[in-house]
């Protein structure tokens, strides 16, 4: 059987989250390996969380200069700037899907993208790359993510729905349906409050919240 190596960049709750995610993907066809986290927080190389050790990224592409990458970090923007870094450090990225996601045929997912247990993506779906789908979403009919969006638990997306790139929806938020004529659009680094319901599109880098969801005034 297969094993395969995988680091985890960012050691923060989410990240460790992500680390039991991988390791219940293991199947009788493939086993995952978390072989250590990468973090950049000096204080915490050489210590060891949940039996994994933690470590720098130059001490990762030394140690482990074969294993592929998943980000461990909610923040799109912030996941962005660590996994580039990755990348340009020669990791590859690593799709990780949990066995009990539910999904159609008809969906395209980009590389390094997570999804995570208990999500529902129906049908005509395109994830781009490093998109998040964290625990117990719904995705409905021609619902598109550009790179690095990421929902938090228990997100609603009905169909017709476009979204840029690293937009972040926070938990509980709901997004209704537009139409194949009119999608509703959320604009790039758009964030969607928690328990916000989207009724109409958001521009590029708009904090909405509420019922309906409307720009949160500062």
């Amino acid at each position: 059987m297969p094993v395969k190596k995988i680091a985890v960049y960012g050691v923060g709750g989410f990240g460790r989250e992500i680390a039991w995610l991988v390791e219940s993907c293991s199947s009788r066809d493939e086993t995952y390996e978390i072989v250590c986290f990468i973090d950049d927080t000096q204080k915490l190389h050489g210590q060891t969380v949940n039996d994994i050790p933690v470590i720098g990224l130059e001490k990762a592409q030394e140690t482990f200069p074969q294993c592929s990458v998943v980000g461990g970090v909610g923040d799109p923007r912030l996941r962005q700037l660590l996994m580039e870094r990755a990348f340009a450090a020669g990791f590859k990225p690593e799709t990780i899907i949990h066995p009990r996601v539910e999904k159609s045929k008809w969906i395209e997912i980009g590389h390094g993208a997570v999804i995570c247990a208990g999500n529902i993506l129906t049908t005509n779906i395109t994830l781009g790359k490093q998109v998040q789908i964290n625990l117990d979403c719904t995705i409905g009919h021609d619902v598109t993510m550009l790179d690095y969006t990421t929902l938090a638990p228990g997100v609603h997306v009905s169909g017709c729905v476009h979204f840029g790139q690293r937009v972040f929806v926070g938990t509980g938020a709901t997004i209704i349906n537009g139409t194949q004529e009119q999608p509703i659009a959320i604009g790039d680094d758009a964030v969607i409050g928690a328990g916000a319901c989207v009724i109409k599109s958001i521009l590029p880098g708009l904090t909405v919240v509420g019922i309906p969801a409307k720009p949160l005034q500062r």
